[in-house]
């Protein structure tokens, strides 16, 4: 496949050039259009279980749409070779797009987290894509300077996401934190159809279908468990366990399928490579701090310290701020310092971060809250942007992509894990501090009035305050797992390898 400074031969013989600032305004706009979905639906989600019920499927809506994330963002890569980037990425944004006018018409939780899964398949192609269409037409040592921009993409959304989801929710409806997607994708096809020209070598197709299907089932039966375990499945009952064997036996026939596949989804011999393997090891349980921060802070800001949704946003706007700015200065500090010292600041940032978040109080104030995501941000932005650079610097061009996709599958498998974990953590938490100090009547579901204003200011004063304590205790919890995690991060950076 050609790509370069991309010059091809048009159906009359006339030379097509691509033009790679346009390219990258439309790539630009297109992971704009998947970061500003995160930042804007973590900020609506309260407002959406306030108005649609089924705080027990609070976790659900992200895990739906990380799983297909997770287990279709290889598939594209392998698409993506064979077919060009641009008609992968295309599909991928009509699917995402499609999904999200069907989230906006959900009237119920269930629907939404169906409608979700579908968002999720197509958004699988949305930044794996964006990030390798830049690998192809830009230079090593232009990929540096590029990355600030791509970058800025974060900052961005992070800035104008929570503002206009805040906005929409108090002024208008939730509904529309999904339709806001839809002309931004519109423009992003349109950029990369104009301006974006590939030469692709037609090649058979081999696409490594079984693992892909043993992947999916081994990791939504894991989800399954880690979302319901302790809640409505008992931990040491028969059904948990067999679907926990479920999950561990399809990713052992997943393994086995990857070593005799002819063109693996997952080429484990990447993995022997110490920064790789190191690199996406840190970017699995990032992942999980990622999703445990973006999903549950607005539950927190609003329901226990009773504020907006905007000032909720303002909170995850904190993080999306230090990411950009860490990614922007790691550039410089990858020269100067190397590869192993800038990972090791972003480590003690991701633990600083997460510290914030274990002493957080009802009294801290949002502040504070934005504080700890600001640290987590910075930590994210150091050792994300150092993992890229080393190993698309570690790879051959024939490696890049896969070596690409496998990185982002990890830190979209974190997620996707984390949400299910973390959302597990908290619903039993809460379960079991309503059982123990609530009423008859304060099932895990009565959490949905503490997440709307109007119903809210319903509640009697007693059960209001077991319903903050029970909430607030109950994420205390998942940000102690947080912790943890910054933890492990952290002892995993030190194996990294201290020669350049």
């Amino acid at each position: 496949m050609g790509y370069a400074n991309g010059e091809i031969k048009g159906s009359t013989g006339s030379v097509k050039k691509t033009k790679r600032p346009f390219v990258l305004a439309a790539v630009m706009l297109a992971m704009f259009m998947g970061a500003i979905e995160a930042t804007i639906i973590s900020t609506a989600m309260p407002s959406i279980v306030g108005d649609l019920g089924g705080f027990s499927l609070y976790s659900w809506v992200f895990s739906a749409y990380l799983l297909m994330n997770a287990v279709t963002v290889l598939i594209y890569g392998k698409l993506s070779d064979l077919f060009g980037r641009k008609p992968v990425i295309t599909f991928g944004i009509i699917l995402f797009l499609f999904g999200s006018l069907l989230c906006g018409f959900s009237q119920s939780m269930v629907q939404l987290i169906i409608f979700r899964l579908i968002q999720g398949l197509g958004a699988g192609a949305v930044l794996p894509m964006a990030t390798t269409i830049v690998g192809d037409i830009y230079t090593k040592e232009e990929r540096a300077k590029i990355q600030g921009y791509l970058s800025s993409v974060w900052g961005i959304s992070a800035i104008s996401g929570p503002a206009i989801g805040g906005i929409l929710v108090e002024l208008v409806s939730w509904r529309y934190v999904f339709w806001i997607n839809i002309p931004l994708g519109i423009l992003a096809i349109a950029g990369l159809w104009l301006y974006l020209h590939e030469n692709v070598e037609k090649t058979k197709p081999d696409i490594d279908y079984k693992g892909a299907l043993l992947l999916t089932i081994s990791i939504s039966s894991l989800m399954f468990i880690l979302v319901e375990g302790g809640v409505h499945i008992p931990w040491s009952s028969l059904p948990a366990m067999g679907i926990i064997a479920i999950s561990i036996l399809f990713f052992y026939l997943f393994v086995r399928q990857e070593k005799k596949a002819n063109d693996p989804m997952m080429p484990f011999d990447i993995w022997k490579v110490r920064s790789i393997l190191v690199a996406n090891g840190v970017s699995l349980t990032t992942g999980i701090m990622l999703i445990g921060i973006s999903s549950f802070l607005p539950a927190f800001v609003q329901g226990v310290m009773e504020r907006s949704a905007t000032v909720a946003g303002f909170t995850l706007t904190a993080m999306s701020i230090g990411w950009p700015i860490a990614s922007t200065v790691a550039g410089s500090l990858l020269l100067k310092i190397g590869y192993y010292k800038t990972c090791f600041i972003g480590g003690l940032s991701l633990i600083l971060g997460s510290i914030f978040f274990v002493t957080m109080s009802p009294a801290s104030g949002p502040i504070w809250a934005a504080s700890g995501s600001f640290f987590i941000g910075i930590g994210m932005g150091l050792t994300s942007t150092s993992f890229i650079v080393s190993i698309q610097s570690t790879v051959s061009w024939k490696q890049r992509g896969i070596a690409t996709a496998a990185n982002m599958f990890m830190r979209n498998l974190g997620s996707t894990i984390g949400a299910a974990l973390l959302g597990g953590v908290l619903n039993s938490r809460i379960q079991t501090y309503l059982q123990n100090h609530g009423s008859e009547n304060a099932n895990l579901d009565v959490v949905n009035m503490l997440l709307d204003e109007s119903k809210r200011s319903e509640l009697n004063s007693t059960l209001k305050e077991v319903l903050q304590e029970g909430l607030t205790i109950s994420l205390q919890w998942v940000y102690a797992v947080v912790l943890i995690v910054a933890i492990i991060s952290f002892i995993m950076i030190w194996f990294m390898p201290r020669k350049e």
